[in-house]
């Protein structure tokens, strides 16, 4: 059985120096022949998940930020569905970014992701992040002039700034206790094009389909060149990327298990401890209940 670690690590890009995203097969499994074959080292990171998650809302001193970047299709809600299936719910917290508000668009960008960080204590999931503005947003350039943003603020360096403020983001919430996990779920765009039609082919799934999906697989390789370009510049160590293969959902839900269980071990979680008169306490409660007459 391979190592969690081994999984998680080998798709962590912690420097974006030379990275091509052609280097990185959608479609690999590493050395898993199937999910058969994997579902034995998932059911050990999914038990440790448990266990560290609940000893980080215990401890209620860390949070963890994990960040879900993908085309449509690309298996982002499957990933929190599984991963996250024996996680206690009152320690975590998912948040979905559609397009920006009247009262968003009025603020920073950063303002909306900002209001639903993680507290102490709390796994965050962000479902889509503030990574759309160098993705959708660098894609269809109408977007930006409808962030009111100055036009003298709006030049060619505007995505390389939006690079430096997201890496600058990611540092401030290390340094407050937030530590930042970012995932992109690689998926290639003939298994996306399966996945639509297989939706297609299931009532219950038409709710999740819309045209304007299809419309943008007319983008297919614009997004690509944005997303390469967005983990060459905010990769770095406090805040990794994980280029996770998603042709494979029972693949790319083993790989991030892996990464939220390596960063949560990171962190060194430990039950509160108590202290002496704390424990004089219990021993007396102890003592109350064992004495009571029933």
């Amino acid at each position: 059985m391979k190592s969690l670690q081994s999984v998680a690590q080998r798709y962590r890009i912690e420097s974006g120096k030379g990275f091509r995203l052609k280097d990185y097969d959608p479609g690999d499994t590493w050395h898993f022949q199937s999910k058969e074959d994997a579902d034995p080292t998932l059911e050990k990171g999914l038990a440790q998940l448990v266990e560290l998650q609940d000893k980080l809302y215990a401890q209620d001193r860390w949070a963890l930020l994990l960040v879900l970047q993908g085309m449509d299709a690309a298996g982002k809600d499957s990933v929190v569905k599984h991963v996250m299936s024996g996680v206690n719910p009152q320690g975590c917290v998912v948040s979905s970014f559609k397009p920006p508000s009247e009262e968003e668009l009025d603020h920073d960008y950063l303002w909306r992701a900002g209001k639903r960080l993680p507290a102490r204590g709390e796994i965050g999931i962000f479902n889509r992040s503030y990574y759309e503005e160098a993705l959708v947003v660098r894609v269809h350039s109408h977007l930006l002039k409808g962030e009111k943003i100055p036009p003298a603020l709006v030049g060619k360096k505007i995505w390389k700034h939006r690079f430096e403020e997201m890496c600058g983001f990611e540092r401030y919430l290390g340094r407050n206790g937030i530590i930042v996990r970012k995932v992109f779920l690689h998926l290639s765009r003939e298994e996306q094009r399966k996945r639509f039609l297989a939706r297609l082919e299931r009532p219950e799934k038409h709710w999740k389909f819309s045209m304007s999906d299809v419309l943008e697989r007319e983008h297919w390789d614009k997004y690509m060149d944005c997303y390469e370009d967005m983990i060459r510049n905010t990769a770095t160590t406090g805040a990794p990327w994980y280029v996770v293969p998603a042709d494979h959902k029972w693949f790319s839900q083993l790989v991030v298990a892996a990464a939220v269980v390596d960063a949560l071990k990171e962190l060194k979680l430990t039950y509160p401890k108590v202290d002496a008169d704390r424990n004089k306490e219990l021993q007396e409660a102890r003592r109350m209940l064992e004495t009571e007459e029933v």
